[in-house]
């Protein structure tokens, strides 16, 4: 069965069933750092830090604030470690692609089975987020105010696609290891701390529109519109433009991984 771009998606779910498998074997040291990370932030900053903001923010209690945004952050980190490290690891010092281009596999194949992997990761992390704010809820701490808010599964999923792509984008684009440090720290790190996950970005000058420009941000207003079952046209917004980053990058990085793989 193809897909748009030529794509064979029984050789794209192979790629994806292999990582299943092996992700059987190593789930609990694999979701503990990335799952349990935005989960203490949620706890330290929510519960603790929480105490002495007061009304809340824009309306909302503290931890209900943060909630969305955090869970956010748990879908990014699944895919965006499983598409940098994990993937550079399987074709630089496994040489796993090599294998599976003897096979009738293409890159774009074996690219989107990656992509379809850490959607996956993400749909992990979204679900066991979401369960934990229900917990948090149903304890007396009103995080998630809608039905809506069962759309933060799915809604994990596209930003666990769109940093998917991007981390395999930097991926295609690098051939030392040690470059992941620059992308953490001058990328994932700032986006995490200045998306609006811990207080409104129009707080800083020109935050809204600097933020504007950076994938986090958009998930985090999507998350927190689920969450509160109030949606606005810039959850609308944002929806969109993950969406169109998503669409385009899909038709940048076969072209940007095929070289770096078949060398």
């Amino acid at each position: 069965m193809r897909l748009l771009g030529d794509i064979d998606l029984n050789l794209a779910m192979a790629v994806w069933w292999r990582n299943v498998t092996v992700y059987r074997h190593t789930w609990v040291k694999n979701i503990l750092p990335n799952f349990f990370e935005p989960l203490l932030y949620l706890m330290g900053m929510g519960l603790g830090l929480g105490y002495y903001v007061g009304d809340g923010i824009e309306g909302a209690d503290y931890l209900a604030f943060i909630g969305p945004g955090l869970l956010a952050s748990a879908a990014m980190n699944g895919a965006v470690f499983e598409t940098t490290y994990n993937m550079f690891v399987k074709m630089y010092f496994a040489r796993l692609y090599d294998a599976f281009l003897c096979t009738p596999a293409q890159i774009k194949d074996i690219a989107f089975g990656e992509l379809l992997w850490a959607i996956t990761r993400s749909l992990i992390y979204g679900v066991g987020f979401t369960v934990v704010l229900v917990g948090l809820t149903l304890a007396g701490y009103p995080i998630l105010k809608s039905w809506s808010a069962i759309l933060l599964i799915p809604a994990a999923g596209l930003i666990g696609m769109m940093f998917g792509l991007i981390g395999q984008l930097f991926t295609a684009s690098i051939r030392t290891i040690d470059l992941y440090s620059y992308f953490y720290t001058l990328f994932i790190t700032p986006m995490f701390l200045f998306s609006g996950i811990f207080f409104p970005t129009s707080r800083f000058p020109y935050g809204d529109e600097v933020a504007f420009f950076t994938p986090l941000y958009h998930g985090v207003r999507v998350c927190r519109a689920l969450a509160s079952g109030v949606w606005t046209m810039d959850a609308t917004i944002s929806t969109i433009w993950m969406l169109v980053v998503c669409a385009v990058l899909l038709a940048v990085v076969p072209a940007r991984l095929k070289p770096r793989t078949a060398r």
